[in-house]
């Protein structure tokens, strides 16, 4: 059916990312569109057969569900659907049902596909893919990304004891001076205290408005580092606000530029390696979310960003080791010190516990154990020193079932795969993560690994329950295009990014690689391996690496914002904080997680 051409023209307007569109050619892609009805009931299109284009939703109702039968989403006006197979092969991802009287307007394939090709907002909008740009110098970061702690600022009338006072409690060197609305008036620093106050005998009551800085030459936050570079050398300033709309939003100072260009995965290793104290080592970790930071900001992909923050936590822990053999002497067997969890994966970010455990070699007498466990002890405790807490759940050397010869671990890999159990399922999920760290024994875990892997992937019983264990975590989707959000509680109105975002993708690709024999721990790792291996399909593989991709740099630019505002990191992200956009991308990539979950809960073929 033909439709009507100026109301399509007036409905694109309306929608994005058509309404970026030169006029003209919006008024070519109207053009494009055919229209298509569908009663109540009616299929718009089956699971992998041929997409004739893309659709939009002029009116009605759509209900989209995935090749299992299980409901995705329920669309209305506005929205599309059909892109992720256009996208791909050019096959349905999913069953498109109308559940209503329903008006679709229909972009054909190559004329969605140019509209990809030619404009980058459309390629943003429908390609879940993030850009690969990565900046590390200062010159080109923004400034809202060099903002080191959240403003600092008092009162005009504020005496100028009161902001000495300030200063040194918060350990800054300048103030800045800001009306009742936030709006900047001046800065005030130590050296205006001192020069003006102290060195001309005035009395330390003196409002800070007599000697503070009145209309500092300031910049937005979305100014570039060169800016600030430029203006404090033009200027010889070292101390430079930030303002949006003329409201204080924080300060850069030349030091804030000095630690910037100082902190790195590389430096802050080198510091850690040749820390003598704990306490030197727990102020180099300290200066791990301000890396977090500066590696988000720069828009590093998010596995180079956790890669190399764990990188620092093996540092730790192999500087740990040293210091535990140097006070306890050398060790009486060969011995193998593992990390599981995020630090197995290679998957640290702002929030982390602590997952490790102890393999020793066989020749190890019961005499012995109590060095492993003063060695065990000393390990654990620098960690929780350093910001790794100690697990909740006691999964740590410290633990004498986690502090064992080989072959007692060997007994753990067969009774678990032979028995699976809940227990069972929960212990494999973890240790199968295992990485070595550091230690002596480094021919310890080759021959364990390559044994279990081989015992899991011969029984169907151990991966099926491990599957089962794989679909207990659910990415959090509501209805109507919506989350479900945590409903009580200190986080309510939030989604869980860890339990209900990565972890997910983390047990399928664990699943994946116990099928393949795949010797990988790091989840992106494990599911090129797959796709490479042929245990899952090619297609779904990429779709399930971009998914996770969104969700996890999702996670981490959440956690730098939080570090930003001056609070401590975590998982908990409210949808409300991100734009339609970044909604309606995170929504996506969740349903690709429910997708997968779904084909291989059912068992169906998305596996070679």
């Amino acid at each position: 059916m033909e439709p009507d051409r100026q109301a399509v023209l007036a409905f694109l307007e309306t929608v994005h990312p058509y309404d970026t569109l030169p006029r003209d050619e919006l008024a070519e892609v109207a053009r494009s569109f055919r229209r298509m009805e569908f009663c109540a009931q009616a299929l718009i299109y089956v699971h992998q057969t041929p997409l004739g284009g893309l659709y939009l939703i002029k009116q009605g109702a759509v209900e989209i569900t995935d090749g299992n039968g299980g409901l995705v989403s329920l669309l209305g006006p506005r929205n599309s659907f059909g892109e992720r197979g256009l996208l791909r092969d050019g096959l349905a991802a999913t069953q498109a049902r109308a559940t209503a009287q329903t008006v679709c307007l229909v972009l054909p394939t190559p004329s969605f596909k140019r509209l990809i090709e030619t404009y980058p907002a459309f390629e943003r909008f429908f390609n879940r893919k993030r850009g690969e740009k990565v900046s590390t110098e200062i010159a080109t970061q923004k400034v809202a990304d060099l903002i080191a702690r959240k403003p600092l600022a008092c009162a005009p009338d504020t005496p100028a004891i009161a902001a000495a006072q300030q200063m040194r409690a918060a350990h800054v060197s300048s103030l800045g001076v800001v009306a009742a609305d936030g709006t900047l008036l001046g800065i005030v620093t130590q050296r205006d205290l001192s020069n003006k106050i102290l060195a001309e005998g005035q009395a330390p009551e003196t409002p800070v408005a007599a000697v503070m800085t009145a209309d500092p030459v300031s910049l937005p936050p979305t100014a570039l580092g060169s800016d600030i570079l430029h203006i404090m050398l033009e200027r010889r300033i070292g101390h430079l606000p930030i303002t949006e709309a003329g409201r204080f939003v924080g300060m850069i100072t030349q030091t804030d530029l000095t630690r910037f260009q100082a902190v790195s995965a590389a430096v802050l290793i080198r510091d850690v390696v040749s820390a003598e104290t704990l306490a030197e080592m727990a102020a180099v970790t300290a200066r791990i979310p301000q890396l977090l930071v500066q590696l988000v900001g720069a828009h590093h992909a998010h596995d180079v960003v956790t890669r190399l923050i764990t990188d620092i936590a093996d540092a730790v822990t192999r500087r740990l080791l040293v210091m535990a053999e140097r006070d306890l002497g050398p060790p009486p067997v060969p011995y193998l010190w593992l990390a599981c969890g995020s630090q197995g994966r290679q998957e640290q970010t702002g929030v982390s516990d602590q997952d490790n455990c102890l393999i020793l070699d066989d020749a190890a007498k019961p005499e012995d154990m109590e060095y492993f466990r003063a060695l065990a002890k000393i390990v654990c405790d620098g960690l929780d020193a350093c910001g790794y807490v100690h697990c909740p759940g006691e999964m740590m050397a410290t633990a004498a079932r986690w502090c064992q010869p080989l072959g007692v671990w060997r007994r753990y890999f067969h009774d678990w795969i032979d028995t699976p159990n809940p227990e069972a399922q929960m212990l494999a999920s973890v240790m199968f993560d295992l990485r070595p760290i550091g230690g002596t024994g480094a021919d310890l875990f080759t021959a364990l690994q390559e044994e279990t892997l081989r015992l899991a992937a011969q029984s169907p019983i151990f991966i099926a329950h491990m599957l089962g264990n794989a679909l207990k975590h659910t990415p959090p989707l509501g209805l109507l295009r919506g989350f479900a959000t945590i409903r009580s509680g200190e986080h309510r109105n939030h989604i869980d990014l860890k339990m209900n975002g990565v972890v997910p993708v983390i047990d399928l690709a664990r699943v994946q690689a116990l099928r393949g024999r795949l010797g990988l721990a790091n989840t992106r790792a494990r599911l090129k391996a797959a796709e490479e291996a042929g245990t899952i399909a090619p297609g779904e593989a990429r779709d399930l690496i971009e998914a996770y991709d969104l969700i996890a740099t999702t996670r981490l630019e959440n956690q730098a914002r939080l570090i930003r505002s001056g609070r401590a990191p975590d998982n908990f992200l409210a949808p409300s904080d991100l734009s339609d956009f970044e909604r309606a991308h995170l929504r996506d990539a969740f349903v690709v997680v429910r997708t997968m979950q779904s084909a291989l809960g059912h068992g169906k073929a998305v596996v070679g």
